[in-house]
């Protein structure tokens, strides 16, 4: 090797597994997360490679995870996509899932919390400007948490009153309800939108992140008006895939916060989050007579048994019951 030759490291394990995860379109969040798990797998076993583990190691943390940490269920499962992801493609090696024989964390059944109609809309009174809006629309439209932030202007239909939520939970679009008291709210927030787009474009700047493969197969997109987030953060960052500047949506800390301090100032004795206005939506819709289905199909469930635990938690008591000291 001559003086002027570099010398190439191998790519650690963890780098290999960040690209594997890039390579097949992971969130963000969702690779910072596998990377955690698989990095504790690893610990957990004093360092060991993973190519020289295999079911009995993988039983052995998560029954650690289930006796010692004691985690939750979806907790333990999300551990296990990640070390089963590790191995399949990574190493190459494949892992029944059905053949593991673990200690698995006992699924809690918990009752969502719900707002009255008249909570909702005194909390909703005490936000102002994108937070009130946002707010609106998880109340409004059922949307979560992510799926606002990741609105783009495209995805607001105004002539059908619709809101398409693209790549939702589990991967899939749906279409949902646009309040009509929204409609001119959004218009003039969009026209605000705009006009800090064409700023950024004026400055150079102006462009977004694409899903997928969309970003080679439509490389001028990204400037375009309808790909612009509906709620962009306030300044320009650095993409830490690409190292691109560009404008992100706002982060979900800042709506958490501003709906944490609404419910306080609105004196809701309840443990409210932005997620609460989206189980509120959902029982409302049944308290309204909607049927079950129309409310999962709106929600996003797969399966109908999600949506029923909102049964539990309308106004009529447990199980829809009249006490008997109520006559």
């Amino acid at each position: 090797m001559t003086p002027f030759q570099k010398r190439t490291r191998p790519k650690k394990l963890l780098e290999q597994l960040q690209e594997q995860l890039r390579a097949r379109h992971y969130a963000l969040r969702t690779e910072k997360t596998y990377i955690s798990w698989v990095r504790k797998y690893i610990l957990f076993h004093n360092k060991k490679h993973p190519k020289n583990m295999g079911e009995k190691e993988i039983n052995a943390y998560l029954t650690y995870l289930a006796l010692e940490k004691n985690v939750a269920a979806s907790t333990q499962n999300q551990a296990l996509s990640a070390i089963l992801f590790l191995y399949r493609y990574l190493l190459n090696i494949e892992i029944n899932q059905n053949t593991l024989i673990y200690s698995r964390s006992k699924k809690k059944k918990r009752v969502p919390t719900v707002l009255s109609k008249e909570e909702a809309k005194t909390i909703l009174q005490h936000l102002d400007g994108t937070y009130l809006l946002m707010a609106q629309i998880m109340y409004g439209s059922g949307l979560r948490l992510m799926e606002v932030l990741r609105l783009r202007v495209k995805d607001l239909d105004f002539p059908n009153h619709q809101i398409i939520v693209r790549d939702g939970k589990g991967g899939d679009d749906r279409i949902t309800t646009f309040p009509n008291l929204l409609l001119e709210p959004l218009r003039l927030h969009l026209n605000q939108v705009k006009a800090l787009h064409e700023k950024d474009l004026f400055n150079n700047n102006g462009i977004v992140h694409l899903p997928h493969a969309l970003a080679k197969k439509y490389p001028n997109a990204n400037r375009e008006w309808i790909w612009q987030y509906v709620f962009p953060a306030p300044k320009l960052s650095i993409d830490p895939r690409s190292g691109i500047k560009r404008r992100h949506h706002l982060h979900e800390s800042s709506l958490q916060k501003a709906v944490k301090q609404a419910a306080r100032l609105a004196k809701i004795e309840k443990r409210v989050s932005p997620h609460t206005f989206r189980h509120s939506f959902a029982t409302h819709l049944l308290e309204a007579g909607y049927d079950i289905r129309t409310v999962q199909e709106l929600l996003g469930h797969k399966d109908v048994k999600t949506t029923m635990i909102y049964t539990h938690v309308l106004n009529r008591g447990p199980k829809a019951v009249r006490s008997p000291l109520d006559g």
